[in-house]
């Protein structure tokens, strides 16, 4: 499956195997030669901690490289009245009776206890691109799902304010 990612995220990823190769391979490999000094490799603890560092390390290089390879870039920018990435909506949840605020990023940068959704997420696909006011369903499981509607889309602008769209 390829990532959908803005550019903002290629830039961070970039930045963060930029940082992986020059500063942190360098101090693993580091970590492995001084480890290796310390004589008996068997039943070196700080040699196979070091060489899992390393290891570790590599692999996380290999996956954003792997990631920014495959990626497709999408745009932040969506209309004045839809649901877009990068924007918090507040969602009426009809079962529940309660409104809850969300916003809607990239899968890399979701993070539930944050209320940060991810737009491949059952509840950020649903309402991605949705206008608002719009009730719309969100399946869960075999056929079932509940119903939202968007009541409110913040578009945080480079500023730092929000412009707020309410129905």
């Amino acid at each position: 499956m390829r990532e959908q990612l803005t550019q903002k995220d290629i830039e961070r990823i970039e930045a963060e195997i930029e940082h992986r190769k020059l500063v942190v391979r360098k101090e693993a490999l580091e970590a492995v030669k001084e480890a290796r000094a310390h004589g008996d490799l068997s039943e070196n603890f700080e040699y196979h901690a070091a060489k899992k560092d390393k290891n570790k390390n590599e692999s996380r290089i290999r996956y954003l490289e792997r990631m920014l390879r495959t990626a497709e870039i999408i745009s932040e920018d969506s209309a004045a009245d839809e649901v877009g990435l990068n924007n918090t909506v507040t969602l009426y949840f009809e079962e529940d009776e309660e409104c809850e605020e969300f916003r809607l990023v990239t899968s890399i940068r979701g993070n539930s206890l944050k209320n940060l959704i991810s737009i491949e997420s059952p509840l950020g696909k649903a309402v991605y691109g949705k206008k608002l006011g719009e009730r719309v369903l969100v399946p869960v499981g075999n056929g079932d799902g509940y119903y939202v509607e968007i009541r409110e889309i913040k578009n945080t602008v480079d500023d730092g304010s929000d412009t707020i769209r309410s129905y």
